[in-house]
């Protein structure tokens, strides 16, 4: 698994190896913690870590493949466009290569970012999007398209088992606390009784998936057949605007904190909620976790990881 030790593929490494499997974890520790990596050894002796860049090839013997190397978050893939588009395109090149030799399924951690600003809701697999390809985030959003796009060329080219998801806004314990989610910056600050900081007016939407459910999406994606390549969305399609979530963080959190706007960031989608239908009837997967439960735990993960520093 590439990116395995960031938040989402933490997880996933996680509930693989809890069902039996060996899991390989690659990270160059870019955007990720080696403290996720540190818990997964001293539990479990199937797992194995290797820390690697994937624009540089990799030689290894594995089975499948959970290709989820490139940061997520503006805060980290804005510092480094340049890495983060040669992640997304190199990265996934060199993937595809060593799946093709191995001839081993691949699945490609996309994104609700290549809908961009979308001007279709809720937006369906079917929808091209409207990607500004010059702005900041472009390095994202237009990384991952052109890595969906190699996907589907190798399929095209060389019948390659491939599997494409399009994550959407997930969030969890396991989260970094400055990794500049909105979820985790609106819980930090209201633990600490800091003002909340909301960009735009708060009305535009976001959908938020519970980590657990996401993982779970990911692994019925991997064992479905070859005729199923994707992609599918992956998300909790209950959309709410962002005043809604700070009123809940600040309710659940008990906190007094107060909320300021700030200016909207350059392409910042204004609203963003998956149509999962195509999930419900070829995985069969939909969210279970409400936002609510969802939010108390991840509250009571970070409740406890600022007691520690």
């Amino acid at each position: 698994m590439t990116g395995g030790a960031g938040f989402i593929g933490s997880h996933l490494c996680r509930s693989l190896l809890e069902r039996g499997d060996e899991v390989l974890c690659v990270d160059n520790l870019y955007s990720s913690t080696k403290q996720h990596v540190t818990k997964l050894s001293a539990e479990f002796p199937a797992f194995e870590f290797l820390r690697h860049d994937v624009t540089f090839p990799l030689y290894v013997e594995v089975d499948e493949i959970y290709h989820l190397a490139c940061p997520a978050s503006p805060i980290y893939y804005q510092r480094d466009p340049v890495a983060t588009t040669k992640t997304s395109v190199h990265g996934s090149i060199n993937i595809l290569g060593l799946a093709k030799r191995l001839e081993a399924k691949v699945l490609l951690a996309s994104t609700s970012e290549i809908y961009g600003d979308p001007t279709v809701h809720p937006q369906h697999e079917e929808y091209w999007g409207n990607v500004n390809p010059i702005g900041p985030r472009s390095c994202y959003d237009e990384g991952k398209r052109a890595a969906e796009t190699l996907f589907f060329d190798y399929r095209r080219q060389s019948d390659l088992a491939i599997k494409v998801v399009r994550i959407f806004n997930t969030y969890g314990p396991g989260m970094h606390a400055q990794d500049g989610r909105v979820v985790s910056n609106f819980i930090v600050s209201a633990l600490r009784g800091e003002d909340i900081t909301i960009y735009g007016d708060g009305s535009q939407t976001r959908s938020f998936c519970y980590v657990s459910d996401l993982v779970n999406g990911l692994i019925a994606m991997m064992e479905t057949g070859h005729e199923v390549t994707g992609p599918i969305n992956l998300g909790n399609p209950a959309e709410m605007t962002i005043a809604e979530l700070a009123d809940d963080v600040v309710r659940l959190t008990g906190s007094s904190s107060t909320v300021t706007l700030m200016p909207l960031p350059d392409d910042d989608p204004k609203r963003r909620c998956p149509d999962i239908t195509r999930a419900r009837e070829v995985l069969g997967w939909q969210p279970t976790v409400d936002l609510e439960e969802g939010l108390r735990h991840t509250i009571d993960y970070f409740r406890n990881d600022l007691s520690r520093t």
